[in-house]
């Protein structure tokens, strides 16, 4: 009896802190090392347009209306996807919008070797480099997800973890239509908000479809949509 007390404290043990690290991994506010970004502190009406994943199918219909709309945005962009479309991930750069590294292969980098951390990040830092973009490269955790490794390299070569603070694609009846994903936007944003859609892939028609609406809905509040670049310029 009591080897059995022992060794159900041990799982029990063991249960808690694999509870205590997946909740750590998906913390918006806390993490071992290094700065966290979900949202920057300001009184100034500023929200970041930032969109996942990519270059995908969509790419030229997403910075087509970001210029009809005179916006600047932040593109976060895999590694793997980059290599598959070079032209797409340099239209990018070449329209002015800041690229995001989102790692290489958009693994969840949890339980992640530094060695293959390290390769994930730096490799995509290089194709973004070839697209011609010269801006600074934030980068954004897959899925949001980290622990200890990736923060630690991160904060090793001075970046920070970029996360969002309103994700209307979270909850799936936001995410099936367009006037409902702007809303959700545009009630939920604060001055210094993090936005975070996923636009290029085919299945993402809502989310495309919303852009527009959500850019003009946040001006007609007097919001200036921007750059993550630029909304960091404010954090305090």
């Amino acid at each position: 009896m009591k080897k059995f007390i022992i060794i159900s404290s041990i799982i029990f043990l063991f249960i808690i802190i694999g509870y205590g690290l997946f909740q750590l991994s998906k913390s918006r506010t806390f993490q071992l090392f290094g700065g966290l970004v979900t949202n920057v502190d300001t009184t100034e009406k500023l929200v970041a347009l930032t969109f996942d994943d990519g270059p995908g199918i969509r790419t030229n219909e997403i910075l087509t209306i970001l210029e009809e709309e005179d916006v600047k945005a932040t593109f976060y962009l895999t590694g793997s996807e980059i290599d598959e479309q070079p032209e797409a991930a340099a239209k990018i750069a070449q329209k002015g919008h800041e690229i995001g590294n989102h790692s290489y292969s958009h693994q969840r980098m949890v339980l992640k070797s530094p060695t293959f951390i390290k390769e994930e990040i730096e490799k995509t830092d290089e194709l973004i480099r070839q697209t011609g973009y010269t801006g600074e490269i934030h980068f954004r955790p897959p899925f949001g997800k980290r622990l200890l490794f990736l923060p630690y390299y991160l904060s090793q070569n001075d970046r920070k973890t970029i996360l969002w603070d309103v994700e209307p694609e979270t909850y799936p009846d936001i995410a099936a239509d367009a006037n409902k994903i702007a809303d959700h936007v545009i009630n939920h944003v604060k001055p210094g908000s993090i936005v975070l859609l996923h636009v290029m892939y085919e299945s993402r028609q809502e989310s495309i479809d919303a852009v527009r609406e959500i850019i003009i809905g946040l001006r007609a509040e007097g919001y200036k949509v921007t750059t993550i670049s630029e909304l960091l310029e404010y954090k305090s």
